[in-house]
């Protein structure tokens, strides 16, 4: 299993689509009516999560709303997503200790199998937590969120997805 970010790894923020020839950064404009930063999606990052051996899943505060705006651009179907729970007097603790909000969600979610997760805000916090709490294997590869979900993300990710991992 695979849950994916999307602003910040998918939707990167630092990302330039066009260079101006007086050499800054621009982006070209969205579609009326249209995210304005879904122009930085990167359309060939959808062919190789689609080709790796795993479910995807969102794992964004976009929800279900990544299937309508988010997948079409990357050519994925519609994934299942995590649909967050109200946070528990436990999670906001974890919080101020610098657990993500999402790290216990997703084991929860993964209910004991092996993932990994794709964020820009994962810490080691979160990886000792889930290396502590979850009974599987799990990879929590932090993207950075300027550059977004790269070729080099991508194979480490293929790479974890397809080791051998004794049952």
């Amino acid at each position: 299993m695979l849950f994916l970010d999307v602003d910040g790894p998918l939707v990167p923020f630092g990302a330039t689509v066009v260079t101006h020839p007086g050499g800054y950064p621009t982006f070209p404009p969205a579609p009326p009516h249209d995210h304005p930063l879904l122009a930085r999606v990167d359309p060939s990052i959808g062919p190789r999560l689609l080709a790796m051996r795993c479910e995807l899943v969102w794992a964004t505060t976009w929800m279900g709303e990544a299937n309508e705006c988010v997948a079409p651009r990357l050519g994925l179907p519609p994934l299942p997503f995590v649909d967050w729970p109200p946070p528990t007097e436990e999670e906001a603790f974890d919080e101020r200790a610098g657990l993500h909000w999402k790290t216990r969600a997703l084991s929860a979610w993964a209910a004991g199998r092996r993932f990994a997760w794709v964020d820009d805000e994962i810490t080691d916090i979160d990886r000792r937590w889930m290396s502590a709490h979850h009974p599987e294997p799990t990879l929590l590869h932090r993207v950075d969120p300027r550059l977004g979900l790269r070729g080099a993300d991508l194979t480490a990710l293929e790479a974890w997805l397809t080791e051998d991992v004794p049952v």
